[in-house]
Formats: structure tokens, sequence, C-alpha cells
């Protein structure tokens, strides 16, 4: 029998670490993409996207809430679908959430001293690491305050941007507040992949801007890798979830009304620092450095969410062997998965240290879009009394997962194939080995 995390979080403490997961330095930095691609279609891109977090959300808070272990799709996966389909979930969510990791990390350096972004990326990761290792309960004081400064820092962008006069500006402001630090579009690049949104008209320039504004929701999927440690879960999952959905929903739909009530599409796909253009042009020249701020501290609060839910699915994997043993062990005064904590940082430093992320993390969207396909597959496959949800949400999930694959860049696809061909081939060579993935 694996040893047990504590169930210490609350609802609330769940809906916080799903908040500080979904509004991440990618609110900061998808609308500028979206807008390229969607233009005045932005908001419809936005419903969509919204439409497939909604599906892929239910879908995983019931299966969270009738499996509150960690681990999220990779164990649903495992017991609904099989091993190698619990194997590829996990396997994909793994490798590509630590690049994940390593590109916010980049960001929050990026937007604190660009001239300094790696080592403050690396600094930021050891701290975070550190501070998962002494339990889930700090990290989640800690998330509530970095989710209570982003969401003042919004608020104070769609004040000033619905109360402006509504006249979209004739250019760019050349503000020096707005001018060294990092691309929006780079962020969301980073993380999503590099869209080409040149020559898209009409369905797909809106399938191509929701593509890029799902991945500014993805991170509920924190809240049920957490399951094993959330109080009552059957009830706590499907609330915290749809509670943190419901409102980053909201804000995000404010956000990006006052983009364009002050920008216009087309200077809002133009913009280097969208939010902090969005209140100089309003007139509000002195909160963009708060904006800034509010950006790295929403990558900050993006990266110790990812932190947790990549060492949650390392630590379900290797308790089924999937990956060594070793990883599986839980340490028992903090209650945390300690050495999966280590490894999963150690491996980020590495990849901050050593790769070039522009090329390396491609395949990062492919791979979450095949985690929530799978997730919305197992869905299909309860009964009414395991808390199905309606068969529609799952069905459309799925289908809406398979048709935003399909609008990502091909040198993603590409990658995120010859990443999950790199887990099979490793997995095959296991088994022949003698160290089977137990499956």
């Amino acid at each position: 029998m694996p040893e047990e995390l504590s169930r210490r979080l609350g609802t609330i403490d769940a809906i916080v670490v799903g908040l500080s997961a979904m509004i991440g330095a990618g609110v900061f930095a998808a609308f500028a993409p979206a807008a390229a691609a969607a233009g005045h279609w932005l908001l419809a891109s936005l419903a969509l996207a919204a439409v497939v977090a909604y599906c892929n959300a239910t879908s995983s808070a019931r299966l969270a809430a009738l499996y509150p272990e960690s681990g999220g799709t990779y164990v649903y996966g495992r017991r609904r679908l099989g091993p190698l389909w619990g194997y590829l979930a996990g396997w994909g969510f793994t490798i590509g959430k630590t690049a994940s990791c390593a590109a916010m990390a980049l960001t929050f350096g990026a937007y604190v001293a660009p001239g300094l972004a790696r080592p403050l990326a690396v600094g930021a990761v050891a701290a975070l690491t550190a501070l998962n290792v002494y339990g889930v309960r700090r990290t989640a004081g800690v998330a509530r305050v970095i989710v209570a400064f982003v969401l003042a820092v919004l608020v104070a962008v769609v004040v000033t941007g619905l109360l402006s006069d509504g006249t979209p500006a004739s250019g760019l402001s050349a503000h020096p507040l707005l001018a060294g630090g990092p691309s929006a579009l780079d962020a969301v690049h980073l993380v999503a992949g590099r869209p080409d949104p040149a020559g898209a008209v009409g369905g797909w320039a809106v399938l191509q801007a929701a593509g890029l504004l799902f991945f500014a929701f993805a991170g509920y999927a924190r809240i049920a890798t957490l399951g094993e440690e959330v109080r009552d879960p059957a009830r706590t999952i499907p609330r915290a979830v749809g509670v943190a959905l419901a409102i980053t929903l909201v804000v995000y739909a404010l956000v990006a009304l006052a983009a364009l009530r002050v920008l216009g599409p087309s200077l809002l796909a133009r913009s280097p620092a969208p939010l902090a253009e969005v209140v100089t042009v309003a007139g509000a020249e002195w909160l963009a450095p708060v904006v800034r701020a509010g950006a790295a501290v929403a990558a900050l609060g993006a990266l110790l969410a990812l932190l947790l839910g990549v060492s949650r699915t390392v630590l379900a994997m290797a308790r089924e062997r999937d990956l060594p043993g070793v990883l599986a062990a839980v340490d028992p005064a903090r209650q945390a998965p300690r050495r999966a904590e280590l490894v999963v940082g150690g491996a980020v430093i590495v990849l901050l240290l050593v790769a070039d992320l522009r090329e390396a993390i491609g395949f990062s969207s492919f791979g979450v879009l095949v985690y929530y396909g799978i997730a919305n597959a197992c869905a299909l496959t309860l009964r009414p009394d395991e808390g199905a949800p309606p068969r529609p949400v799952p069905v459309l999930g799925l289908l809406l997962c398979a048709l935003l694959a399909a609008t990502l860049p091909l040198g993603s696809v590409l990658a995120g194939l010859a990443v999950f061909a790199a887990g099979l081939a490793i997995r095959l060579v296991r088994r022949r080995i003698g160290r089977p993935g137990n499956g």
C-alpha cells in the first residue's frame, strides 16, 4: 500500500490553487496573439475557449470526485481505459508541463529584470520548490496572496479601461515602461507554440485564437491532480473547479472588453505588453509598472501551481512503477512527496540552464490537448451511479480538443508526436528489461 498524502485542503484552498494556475501570466499575454488571429471575433474565440474549458473541467471534476488520488488523468486513464492510456496522459503532462514550468519561470525573470531573466528564473524555481517541500498548506497560503494581488491588478486594468472614453488609440504608446521587457506574444509562444495567423480568416481564425486562449484557462487540472490532499473530495473538487472556472471566465471577459475598448483589435494584436498598454493609453500611465509587477507575480503563481501538479503526477506514476519507485515516497512529517518535488524542481532548473525553450516546448500545447482528450474519453465510460456528466459534455470536449489540436502549428504537432513516441519507446524498453510499467 503506497504512502498517502493527508487531506489538508478545503474548498477555498482548492479554489485558490485553481485560480493561481489559471489566472497566470497567460491573461497578461494571451490576448495579443489571439487578437492577431481573430481580430474583432476575439470575444467569440474567448467563448469557444470557455466551452472547451467547461467540458474538460466538468469531465475532470467528475473523475476526480470518483478517484480522489494524486495524478489526475494519469489515474483516470489507467482505471477507465487501461494502463497504456494512463501512461500516455501522465507522460505528456509530465514532460510538457515541466517545460511549461521553465517557460513560466523565464517569463517571471524577464518581467522583473530582462537582463537577468535566466538567473532569476532558476532562483524562482529553487525557492518555490523549497516552499512546496514544506507542505501543501504553506503553498496554498502563498497562492492566496498571489491570487489576491493579481486579481487586484486586473480589476484596476478593467476599471481603467471601461471608464476610458472608449476611443481606440491611433498608435501604440512609446512609454519607456513598456520598452525593454518581454514580448507578450513571446510569453505565450513559449507555452502554446508559435502560431502563424497570417492569412487566417473566418472560422479558422476563431479556432486559432481559441486555441491560444484555452491555454490561459487550463489550470483547473491542478485541482484534480491534488485530489489526494483535498478534504471531502467528492463535494469539494467539483465545487472548486466550477467556482474557479467561473471566476476566471468573468475576469477574462472583462479584461478582453477593456482591452478592445481602449486599443481595438489591431493595436491589441501589435502590443508587446497589452494590459500595461491599456492603462497607459487610457490615461493611467502610473499603473503601467503595477501591471508589469502583476504579470511577474502571476507568472510566479502559475509556476507554483505547475510545480505542484507535475510533482503529484510524478508521485502517481512512481507508485505504479511507470517512473522509478523511489519517487513514490511521502515525507511523514510534512506530508509532501519531497523526492518527486525535488526531482521536478531539479529537472526544471536543468532545462533553464541548457535548453532553448523556444524550440523545446512547442509540444506542450499538443500534450495538454491529448491529456484533456483522454480525460473526456474516461468520462464517457462513467455510469450514472458513478457521477457521469451529461453525455454531450465529454463528447463535445473530446471533439473540441481534437479540433483545436488541428489548428496548432505543424512543428508543435510533430514535436508532440515525437515526445509521445519517445515515451512509448521508454515504456517498451522498461518492460523488456524486466521493469514493466505495471501495464
